[in-house]
């Protein structure tokens, strides 16, 4: 199922502005779904999992691609088999709008990538 969110596009944050938080946060929130964690008012976080370090590469490349259309930077950490993001817009230190597009872009690309074949190490590749 797609979230709305993803359809729409990140708007960079020029400060000056306040964080969501309270009921507007929770409303953001509840458009997301997915599995995403709210971390103290601050910032959203979810750990997506795989089946090997290629799939993970891949995906955490595919995110990185997506930052940068979006012009909207998360933090990401690829390890085997999982990548944790880690999203808040630094500016205001706290979320916004963009940051819940971001996730919502981030999970749509989760739905429709398609498994990357893996490589067969070679003997050479030893």
């Amino acid at each position: 199922m797609q979230c709305e969110l993803s359809n729409r596009k990140c708007v960079p944050c020029r400060g000056g502005v306040p964080p969501l938080k309270g009921d507007d946060l929770r409303g953001m929130a509840d458009q997301l779904g997915g599995g995403w964690r709210v971390v103290d008012e601050h910032h959203l976080e979810k750990e997506y999992r795989f089946t090997d370090f290629r799939e993970a590469l891949d995906f955490t490349n595919r995110l990185g691609e997506i930052a940068e259309m979006e012009g909207h930077h998360p933090e990401i950490l690829l390890s085997w088999g999982k990548v944790r993001v880690t999203i808040f817009t630094h500016k205001i230190d706290g979320l916004t709008e963009s940051d819940f597009i971001l996730a919502a872009k981030y999970d749509q690309s989760r739905l429709t990538s398609s498994r990357p074949k893996t490589h067969a190490p070679e003997e050479s590749d030893t």
